[in-house]
């Protein structure tokens, strides 16, 4: 019987090791000023979730234009602290973008208004290096896809990024931050 059990915690090992379970814990950090937060819904049963870094505004300029924190034509870590981590349970088509089930981070490429979702194979890494630049490498982006802009319909102060349902098989990807809003619909396969 102790053999059976054995084996039994064994395979189980196995089995979340083979799908990729993501400590979510090794990415939480102590900065009060952009706190770990999650947005997670279940689709078909697959459950998906993104773990990310809040920043807030604190009377800075962020988006778009001279002085502003992020600038156009840069690729962000979309928040703060370790990239942006999504986990899927399942396959995904992020508006053409195929997505296999695992681990993944999310960056944006911030092309003045016309905003690119970016999905790159590594995970766990910080955002960016510490001569500024991002730790986004094209060899390891599964690809990119377009975001739709709008605009909050009022500033938004900290940082959030939402995953909801939008009817039976699909879903909604958004950020919001400062007095920019973009999504992207997406498809549990």
């Amino acid at each position: 019987m102790k053999q059976l059990v054995t084996c039994a915690a064994m395979a189980g090992m196995m089995v979340a090791a083979a799908f990729g379970q993501f400590d979510k814990s090794k990415l939480a950090t102590k900065n009060d000023q952009s706190p770990g937060k999650e947005a997670s819904v279940t689709i078909g049963g697959k459950p998906l979730w993104i773990y990310y870094h809040a920043p807030s505004i604190r009377a800075r300029h962020i988006f778009g234009g001279a002085g502003a924190l992020q600038p156009d034509d840069s690729v962000w870590r979309a928040g703060a602290d370790y990239a942006t981590v999504l986990h899927t349970d399942a396959a995904l088509d992020i508006r053409g973008l195929a997505v296999p089930p695992g681990d993944y981070s999310l960056y944006i490429f911030l092309d003045k208004g016309k905003w690119q979702l970016i999905v790159n194979k590594k995970t766990g890494q910080w955002g960016i290096n510490r001569d500024g630049s991002t730790t986004d490498q094209p060899a390891d982006e599964l690809g990119r896809t377009a975001l739709t802009m709008a605009k909050p319909a009022a500033p938004v102060e900290t940082l959030k990024i939402d995953l909801s349902s939008a009817g039976g098989n699909r879903g909604k990807l958004q950020f919001e931050w400062e007095n920019v809003s973009a999504s992207v619909p997406f498809t549990v396969k």
